[in-house]
């Protein structure tokens, strides 16, 4: 397979774009996580869905959208549902949690729409809903290239801010963060993982990258930098192992990486069982 990747350039398109998501997917996911807002990254990602769907319907109407990637239409509604959610959870400052289903409905509505005016661009949708090796192009390598770099810096400069935002939100006001700024920023920069993600993993799929890795890392993890780090790992080897077998097995990544993810959560909440076992019978011995 490695003869494979260094002959063909969508190959290593792919996997380049997985290697990074596997980065930037989970690790933005932690945050997500600890916010308790994991829903949202389902609710943007269905939003993106309707930008998608809606690029692929105006290219059968409009020249320009022809030759225009669907991934920046996507992208942009997936940046314009991140702030209408925080719009929402401001006029609704009691019942926050009303603003992703509201914008998650939406999305699927106008997806809904979009799908059924088109003709013919079914094969195209699905690459998009559930990730596709071959479609990833350089440009959308590009694109991921570019969005990595962006999560990246904002959480090396903004880090302690997010950490404080994530674990004590109220005390974070009280020290003067600029919570409102910080909050909208990173829903942009979900926004933008969720678009950069949907070639790889898929629009469906993009939010268990996100937040089953967390699930799998937050069981191992002893501090929050910990659980960063087992995050990446986890992540990472999700999308190897997930791109890895749908290429032999000539199927959907998105579906392979998210199943990885799943039985990677599985072993360790097996392993962490068995643990608790063992030093249950230890302490046991030992009183005895």
């Amino acid at each position: 397979m490695i003869n494979d990747i260094l002959s063909y350039e969508f190959l290593q398109n792919a996997f380049l774009s997985g290697l990074i998501i596997g980065v930037i997917a989970p690790l933005l996911g932690l945050f997500i996580v600890v916010r308790r807002l994991s829903l949202i990254a389902d609710a943007l990602s269905h939003v993106a869905l309707a930008g998608i769907a809606g690029s692929l319907y105006l290219s059968q109407q409009v020249l320009f959208f022809a030759a225009l990637n669907p991934v920046y239409l996507g992208i942009a509604s997936a940046v314009g549902g991140s702030l209408l959610i925080e719009k929402l959870r401001g006029a609704y400052r009691h019942y926050e949690e009303l603003a992703i289903p509201v914008i998650l409905s939406a999305g699927i509505g106008l997806g809904a729409i979009f799908i059924s005016l088109s003709k013919g661009f079914g094969s195209d949708l699905i690459g998009y809903l559930f990730g596709s090796v071959s479609a990833v192009s350089r440009q959308d390598l590009f694109i991921v290239i570019v969005i990595a770099i962006i999560v990246i810096t904002y959480i090396r400069f903004l880090y302690k801010e997010l950490f404080a935002l994530s674990f004590d939100a109220e005390y974070a006001k009280v020290s003067g963060i600029n919570s409102r700024y910080i909050q909208m920023v990173f829903m942009i920069i979900v926004a933008l993982v969720i678009g950069a993600s949907m070639r790889i993993v898929g629009i469906l799929l993009v939010s268990s990258l996100m937040t089953i890795p967390v699930a799998a890392a937050i069981q191992l993890a002893k501090s929050f930098k910990s659980a960063m780090i087992y995050s990446i790992i986890f992540g990472e080897l999700a999308v190897i192992i997930g791109l890895v077998s749908a290429y032999y097995l000539d199927i959907a990544p998105g579906g392979t990486i998210v199943i990885t993810s799943i039985v990677i959560l599985l072993v360790v909440l097996a392993w962490k069982k068995m643990q608790g076992g063992r030093n249950a019978r230890m302490v046991k011995g030992e009183l005895v």
